[in-house]
């Protein structure tokens, strides 16, 4: 009948304080739990591997809600997985940040009147490390606040030595490969942070700026072409126009005046310029743009670099030395009065990039960098998913994927900072250029004439090394035989980009077409209540830690799981926190009144024809939710999952099964130990059903009840198969009986402890045995000699008999209740009334015409209601 009784010790006398707090039990378990190992994986087990790598939190970070909410899937599923047995790692670790981090070391220096240029490379570079010890990290105590069971011994870091070799081996590859090249190109470019970034770190967004119309040329050679950065026409080298374009093709070949300038630029005829848009012809500025930087190499234009790396003009003339947008306006003044200015619109509003770091308006900016080819690495990526290696959860989630990795350019992987791994190749007094691999000797000192590339890597670049560095590539170590590839990749559907497609090229290519997580389970972003996105400028950023505080990681877990639907965005509000702290609450005074009333696991489960209906009922549903909690983890409905445990738990275990088995509690004897057995066994297998997703509140109750050492250890309940559909049949029968008659007193207003005289007829039904539980429930005492019914409820086949004489005032009720009919009556006919008027229904709206007649449907269930009510009623 069940195979989820464990050998357990006698259960200790029960000694559960009255109210749970979170804050008295939380630490002092998470912290047993580490002491006694639980969350180490050991490499030389025979269990089965389950591995999960966290995505890497910034070491400048702290927990937010985004964090909280993937952290509580993860965790779930690797506690589940341990319970079934597997031998479970769940690997922490953090990235070093490279922008980031420089960018708060340097604001520190700031505050001590000082740069990095002043303290030197080395000496900036130790200064880093004192603030990550000092700083960073915070994160990590944050995620044991939430109770995250990762193994802390395997922590790991981006920069670690172990990592850092990881990097320069796959970068020494990858290079010898010709997979990594240097060239000068067009790249994003922050002039705040002084460094490249890639695209997918280039945040968008609509600014109000200028569009300018510039005459360019003399006399009948003249063209008009339209800017928003007019500060870039310095470093023009052409103008493009359409070579099927009437207009102007008697002006390809020839040049024109450049205005502002003593110099002379060509027409040149390319099909990337659309003609029908605005004037069809373009300025080109091969240095500082990546469309006009394809035109120039087509055409073998000039580049020219008009702006340094902190966007001021460096061109001579009178506009040198000026900040790019103090020069965009002083070069329009001066366009102006040369009367070159044929049209100007402001504010035009135009998609406008920013550095998602410190919201700098990005400027493209040609420079010598370090490139990946991505195209092989690519395709094998798209391939890994294709051809089933890889599932993407949820799957038509894939298409985002692929419309990345079908269509990724090559990545710009070097970056201007002293905080990274540095980039290990040196070039020689001759020219050499020189990889470097991690067992090797730079070929020469710089006293020869040797120096090493000042740039970094990428933070992104190291991350994408994550699931197989940490476990010690390139070593062949005991923890990558075992643990690699991981199992499942928990994250966010907006770093697609940034991070799985990064993971997924270096991971196959690294490890031999293996790919590094076999699915990849894509979740939504965490938002407010309201479904709008989190934000400081909003003011509806929330901190978890400040919910933890008031009302348990466990509610903030169940919370974020409840709502965790896959790739769907996950709304949050605090009452929805709250009610998470209740349901933890009802657990903790369900299993206390168990307790008190003689739940227990001892011994074995009596057979099924020794138990009552009400037991029998219980364990088939316990059952049914076993596995239909299986079958949700196995398709990461984790909302889903939730969700049935929430309802099984509260509506069938405490407020059914609980309330039905008082009578029995109550009469005691024989009955009453077999109910006590059964309820220490739903308790037990709810409780461990629960752990995964609020593990503090039920390890505290589970070692309680079972005197078990640690659901964590404990085995993960089973489907053991058992069902009786004629016992559940019954108790939802009986289940609608109490339900009608406790509406039906409601309807009367009857206070919920009022007792009412009442007489049962329960004969050619199989509630007969129930008649003790009805009348508990529903407050019915015996009828007495002066009994007289004043209503009648057939119900399911048996009937109730209530004598409602002395207990309610019937004139007042029934002059109430006429009152609501007449209302109902009245929204009735004005609904009616609208529904019948044709012109009115020729103009409204769809949703207004369908929120008219679900009103319609309203007052039709109400009339009814209250006319049921009024028939019921004896005479006043």
């Amino acid at each position: 009948m069940t195979e989820n009784a464990q050998q357990q010790p006698s259960a200790p006398e029960p000694e559960l304080p009255t109210q749970y707090a979170p804050a008295e039990v939380e630490g002092k378990l998470y912290e047993r739990w580490v002491e006694r190992g639980y969350f180490a994986a050991d490499a030389k087990s025979d269990k089965p591997p389950y591995t999960i790598v966290i995505p890497p939190p910034n070491v400048t970070g702290s927990l937010h809600l985004g964090h909280a909410f993937q952290h509580t899937l993860m965790d779930a599923l690797t506690r589940r997985k341990r319970m079934q047995g597997y031998e479970a790692l769940w690997l922490p670790g953090m990235d070093h940040a490279g922008i980031a981090t420089q960018n708060k070391v340097e604001q520190q220096l700031a505050e001590e009147g000082k740069s990095r240029q002043d303290l030197g490379r080395e000496e900036f570079v130790e200064r880093v490390w004192q603030w990550k010890e000092e700083y960073g990290g915070k994160i990590l105590g944050q995620m044991r606040r939430l109770g995250d069971g990762v193994d802390w011994d395997r922590e790991r870091f981006t920069m670690d030595e172990g990592l850092s070799k990881a990097v320069q081996t796959i970068f020494k590859r990858l290079f010898d490969d010709e997979l990594i090249y240097r060239a000068e190109r067009i790249i994003n470019w922050c002039p705040r942070c002084l460094t490249a970034i890639s695209d997918i770190e280039v945040e968008y967004q609509d600014d109000d700026g200028e569009l300018v119309s510039i005459k360019y040329g003399e006399g009948d050679e003249t063209l008009v072409v339209a800017t928003t950065r007019a500060e870039t026409m310095l470093g023009d080298t052409a103008v493009a126009v359409h070579p099927d374009d009437e207009r102007y093709k008697h002006l390809v070949g020839k040049r024109i005046k450049l205005p502002l300038t003593d110099r002379t630029i060509p027409v040149v005829a390319d099909t990337h310029v659309d003609p029908e848009f605005g004037t069809g012809a373009v300025k080109v500025t091969p240095a500082h743009d990546p469309n006009d930087f394809a035109i120039g190499q087509r055409h073998g234009l000039e580049s020219i670099t008009v702006m340094d790396e902190r966007a001021v003009i460096i061109t001579h003339g009178p506009f040198q030395g000026l900040d790019r947008f103090e020069a965009r306006s002083a070069i329009v003044a001066a366009l102006r009065s040369q009367g070159r200015i044929v049209a100007e619109k402001r504010p035009y509003t135009h998609s406008v990039g920013h550095c998602s770091r410190c919201r700098t308006t990005v400027e493209p900016r040609l420079s010598m960098q370090w490139w990946v080819k991505v195209a092989p690495l690519a395709q094998a990526a798209g391939d890994a998913v294709r051809d089933g290696r890889v599932a993407i959860h949820p799957a038509d989630m894939s298409k985002r994927y692929f419309d990345w990795v079908d269509n990724m350019h090559d990545w710009c992987i070097s970056r201007q900072l002293w905080w990274g791994h540095r980039i290990p190749v040196w070039y020689g007094p001759g020219g050499e250029v020189v990889c470097v691999g991690p067992d090797e000797e730079p070929p020469g000192t710089e006293a020869e004439g040797w120096k090493q590339d000042t740039d970094v890597l990428d933070t992104w670049f190291s991350s994408g090394l994550w699931p197989f560095s940490t476990l010690g590539w390139p070593e062949q170590t005991p923890d990558l035989r075992k643990f690699y590839s991981t199992d499942v990749l928990v994250t966010g559907y907006d770093i697609i980009f940034f991070w799985v497609a990064r993971m997924m090229m270096f991971g196959l290519y690294a490890m031999d077409g293996e790919a590094p997580f076999k699915t990849i389970a894509l979740t939504g972003l965490v938002r407010d209540e309201r479904g709008k996105k989190m934000s400081k400028s909003f003011g509806n950023v929330v901190d978890p830690l400040d919910w933890m505080d008031k009302y348990g990681s466990d509610a903030v877990r169940f919370t974020l799981a409840r709502g965790a639907n896959p790739g769907t965005d996950v709304p949050i509000g605090e009452d929805w926190v709250q009610a998470s702290r209740n349901f933890a609450n009802k657990i903790w005074n369900a299993t206390r009144f168990a307790l008190m009333n003689g739940a227990t696991v001892e011994g074995p489960l009596p057979e099924p024809e020794k138990l009552s209906a009400t037991d029998r009922w219980i364990l088939s549903r316990l059952n049914k939710t076993v596995a239909e909690v299986d079958a949700f983890y196995g398709d990461f409905q984790f909302a889903k999952l939730s969700d049935a445990l929430y309802h099984f738990a509260w509506d069938e275990v405490f407020d059914w099964y609980v309330e039905l088995s008082k009578t029995t509690f109550m009469a005691g004897g024989e009955p009453a130990k077999i109910s006590g057995r059964v309820l220490g066994e739903v308790l037990d297998v709810t409780l461990r059903l629960l752990h995964p997703v609020v593990p503090f509140v039920t390890e505290t109750l589970w070692t309680t009840l079972t005197g078990g050492e640690s659901v964590v250890v404990a085995d993960w309940p089973k489907d053991s198969g058992f069902r009786d559909a004629a016992a559940e049949r019954e108790i939802e029968t009986l289940q609608q009986v109490i339900t009608e008659v406790r509406r039906f007193r409601a309807d009367q207003g009857l206070q919920p402890g009022q007792r009412v005289p009442a007489r049962l007829t329960l004969d050619g039904t199989a509630l007969a045995p129930h008649e003790a539980a009805i009348r508990q429930l529903l407050r019915l005492q015996p009828e007495g000699e002066a009994f007289a019914a004043t209503a009648t409820l057939p119900v399911a086949g048996a009937t109730v008999a209530l004598d409602l004489s002395g207990t309610i005032d019937v004139a007042a009720e029934r002059k109430r209740l006429a009152k609501d009919l007449a209302v109902a009556e009245k929204e009735k006919a004005q609904a009616n009334a609208k529904l019948g008027n044709e012109a009115f229904l020729a103009k409204a709206p769809d949703q207004v015409v369908e929120k008219i007649r679900t009103r319609l449907a309203k007052a039709d269930e109400d009339i009814a209601r209250i006319g049921a009510q009024l028939e019921r009623l004896p005479e006043a």
